[in-house]
């Protein structure tokens, strides 16, 4: 475990918000990224399973720029960290903080049920120690709401009492693991699977050695498709490499073994699997196999006894791509919320 930032450390609790039972003995443990520039872990042992871009051997992969500051919301009483984020300093330009850094997203993670006046004590500590260290706005990018409705709600709550504008809201549409595949696509994307079948096309777990030549394929069909580079690989071999457990690589073949599509999912929590790439080549959309790929992804999670399939955003720098929301919608998802907020720091 790295060394406490001194200074920042034990920073004085916020008067409790609104009448109530006496606030519970909280305190905040803030910590910075030691010199090989991974974040710190927690002192006490956290009270809810973090996330993974939220777990600091996670955070450590991206090489961030600047300096992480790790924020710990301790229950003393407990022996246990009820509350945490992580915020990486000057990110982009000097004065901007930012959680995340390089993530899907960041903000801040909270065990089910923790009082608002806890929150609150959370972010008053972390305001003052990043107005100390210089930072003039302080960005926040959620998790999508179907992670974890009720404490997402809370925390947005929150957000809003403390006046942290919402920068960026952003449709997020999921599969419900609960419900059946193929009853919830619409005709057109159930007569895809069919076709698909048909053509004798399959669905397969890939190890992980064809990783080079799968992110060539995905590189490939992103070009075709006017989209940027995609992650670089030796990054997307490293989170492989790390975490081997929560990183499926998965493809759909031809009956010659070539690919039709390739996908890769990351399970984020127990309960969660986050759709990272897909990727078909334009020859294939007359078959579309990336709706058999979505249901070998789905068939997955369900059997691993996850609850929650997100398909993610879809937000392009121009705005929502509507082709994609919409084919999200036909494999059956259902939309939700994410949202981005970024505040002021300079003067209270």
């Amino acid at each position: 475990m790295k060394a406490p930032a001194s200074a920042a450390d034990g920073a004085p609790p916020a008067a409790a918000r609104g009448a109530g039972p006496a606030t519970p003995a909280w305190q905040l443990h803030v910590a910075e990224s030691g010199p090989s520039g991974d974040p710190a872990e927690p002192r006490l042992p956290l009270a809810f399973a973090p996330f993974l871009f939220l777990e600091p051997a996670h955070l450590a992969l991206a090489r961030p720029a600047g300096p992480v500051l790790s924020f710990y919301l301790e229950e003393p009483g407990a022996g246990l960290t009820v509350a945490l984020l992580h915020v990486e300093l000057n990110c982009g330009e000097p004065g901007r903080a930012s959680s995340p850094g390089q993530a899907p997203f960041g903000g801040v993670q909270a065990t089910a049920g923790l009082p608002a006046a806890a929150l609150h004590q959370l972010l008053d500590g972390v305001e003052a120690v990043l107005r100390r260290r210089g930072q003039r706005r302080l960005h926040l990018r959620g998790h999508a709401f179907c992670y974890d409705p009720a404490n997402a709600a809370r925390l947005a709550e929150v957000l809003r009492q403390r006046r942290y504008p919402v920068v960026l809201a952003e449709q997020n549409y999921h599969l419900d693991l609960r419900r059946d595949f193929l009853t919830h696509l619409t005709y057109n994307e159930r007569h895809c699977v069919r076709r698909c079948q048909r053509a004798g096309l399959v669905v397969e777990q890939e190890p992980p050695l064809l990783l080079p030549l799968a992110y060539e394929f995905m590189l490939q069909c992103r070009q075709e498709r006017g989209h940027g580079p995609a992650l670089p690989l030796a990054r997307v071999q490293a989170l492989f490499a790390a975490f081997p457990r929560q990183h499926l690589l998965l493809s759909v073949r031809t009956p010659t073994g070539e690919w039709a599509a390739i996908g890769v999912a990351i399970q984020v929590s127990p309960q969660v699997l986050y759709e990272f790439y897909v990727a078909s080549p334009l020859r294939f959309n007359q078959l579309s196999p990336a709706v058999l790929l979505h249901g070998g992804l789905h068939a997955f999670a369900q059997a691993s006894g996850l609850r929650v399939l997100d398909l993610g955003t879809s937000t392009l720098p121009t705005g929502p791509n509507a082709s994609l929301l919409r084919f999200k919608r036909h494999l059956g998802g259902v939309a939700g919320l994410r949202l981005s907020w970024e505040k002021p720091l300079a003067g209270g």
